[in-house]
């Protein structure tokens, strides 16, 4: 089957990795939804960035904790796009403590946003894309912590490892109509989420991982833009680490080492 994707929707592209992708993907010649949940300005920077590839761009408000409109919300912008062929599910959140002093609330919140809602908006996704019989590609953001936990993560890796196993199952179900299912689990990367906003990674220095330095929200993007490409045809089921080899040091390993020191015999 001859793939030819023209539209996308990723989820939270209103900053970072999100917005990267989007711009990415117009780039490759695809009209892009963009969803926001705080930022609408972002959202719509996004939206001229996309325009500026001569792209159409469609924004909606997306709260993925909000069960019951996410199908709705995704809906909306299949049906202004003309379809969906890519869907990137990328919007995500984390309520970090110690397993014993986490409460129920932070769990559900970062469950309900990384995975409950991922599942809902993937499902909206794949069924357009099955009925309208031309193939497609999902691809997930999770995390390296979707191979590796981390101490005071529990309910961030539960929800990652949770997303990475529905897009393996979705990429058994769903190949036969042509849909290939892909994660991407990206280590520290220079976005607002980790407090890097607008910063040159190039300028931080990261003892502990072997590139030696935080990501650029842009080669995260370009990862997503093969995936989601004719080129990555027979490419399903796979998580994709894009973490200048953080996950090499161990769980604990990346953010946690302070000199470089592990380098030498």
């Amino acid at each position: 089957m001859d793939f030819a994707p023209r539209t996308a929707i990723v989820t939270g592209s209103d900053s970072g990795i999100g917005k990267a992708t989007a711009v990415a993907l117009a780039a490759a010649g695809m009209d892009v939804g963009v969803t926001w949940l705080d930022d609408e300005a972002g959202a719509q920077a996004t939206a001229e960035e996309v325009r500026s590839h001569g792209r159409n761009a469609v924004v909606a408000r997306l709260d993925t904790t909000q069960l019951e409109t996410v199908g709705q919300a995704v809906d909306r912008l299949a049906e202004e796009l003309g379809g969906v062929d890519v869907f990137v599910n990328n919007a995500g959140t984390g309520d970090n403590a110690p397993l014993l002093e986490m409460t129920l609330e932070q769990w559900r919140h970062t469950m309900a946003t990384d995975l409950d809602g991922a599942f809902v908006a993937i499902q909206a996704a794949a069924r357009r894309m099955v009925a309208a019989g031309r193939g497609g590609r999902i691809i997930a953001v999770t995390s390296v912590h979707e191979h590796q936990p981390r101490v005071g993560s529990s309910a961030y890796d539960a929800a990652k490892h949770g997303l990475g196993g529905l897009i393996k199952t979705i990429a058994l179900e769903l190949g036969q109509h042509g849909i290939t299912a892909n994660s991407v689990a990206p280590g520290e990367i220079a976005t607002p989420m980790t407090g890097q906003e607008d910063e040159d990674p190039h300028g931080t220095h990261r003892p502990g991982v072997p590139l030696g330095r935080p990501g650029d929200a842009r080669e995260i993007a370009s990862v997503i833009a093969f995936l989601a490409s004719p080129a990555a045809s027979y490419v399903t089921g796979a998580s994709w680490a894009v973490d200048g080899g953080m996950l090499q040091m161990g769980p604990q390993g990346g953010s946690h080492i302070t000199s470089d020191d592990w380098r030498e015999a």
